[in-house]
């Protein structure tokens, strides 16, 4: 299964803005943007004026980075949530909240979304009782995500169970059993990153 495997901090610098894609390095003083917010490479700190196109690319780039996606597989979702009803920047944006990894994350069992994939591919999440290994899988309305049992002894779901955890809306977590259930499919106000996706429907519309 194709996946980036590159260094996660170059993404962010990259982007200018912080994607949390190391989970508590990202709030630390180890933050690789905060100790230089300039883009990675020889001429990185240059300015250099952004035009639509490129406004526009970075946008995209943003989002896929942002949800741990591959260029095909972000451009085969573009391509379902235009085919839905309603604003198709919105449901691209709702459906990619819907994979598997990202609720994991949501819920924190786990650091990062790139964390989260990492531990569903090795198959220690169940969806409504089943072993699942497919970070991509959309969940639905009414579906239970669990630390499947013979994982829940490990140290690293054991300090899952004393953290503080705040999930958005759509989600309800059992902490102390190390599950949670998609209450409701989420909604636009509920992913709270700054994203402009009018900016990707007018890429993929050129």
């Amino acid at each position: 299964m194709a996946r980036y495997t590159g260094p996660a901090c170059k993404l962010c610098r990259r982007e200018g803005k912080k994607l949390y894609l190391k989970g508590d390095r990202c709030l630390s003083g180890k933050c690789a943007l905060d100790r230089r917010a300039t883009a990675p490479g020889q001429h990185g700190a240059a300015k250099k004026k952004m035009r639509e196109y490129g406004l526009q690319l970075r946008e995209k780039q943003t989002t896929k980075r942002y949800y741990g996606v591959l260029e095909k597989q972000f451009k085969n979702y573009y391509d379902e949530a235009a085919r839905k009803e309603g604003m198709t920047g919105e449901n691209l944006l709702l459906l990619l909240e819907r994979r598997l990894d990202n609720v994991v994350y949501r819920l924190g069992f786990a650091e990062s979304r790139r964390d989260a994939r990492q531990l569903v591919l090795h198959a220690h999440f169940t969806v409504n009782g089943k072993k699942v290994n497919i970070p991509s899988l959309i969940v639905k309305a009414g579906d239970v995500v669990a630390v499947k049992e013979a994982s829940r002894s490990s140290d690293k779901f054991k300090a899952m169970t004393e953290k503080n955890v705040i999930v958005p809306k759509w989600l309800e977590v059992d902490t102390a059993n190390l599950s949670g259930k998609v209450a409701a499919l989420p909604a636009r106000e509920d992913i709270d990153f700054d994203f402009n996706e009018q900016l990707i429907v007018e890429l993929y519309s050129k």
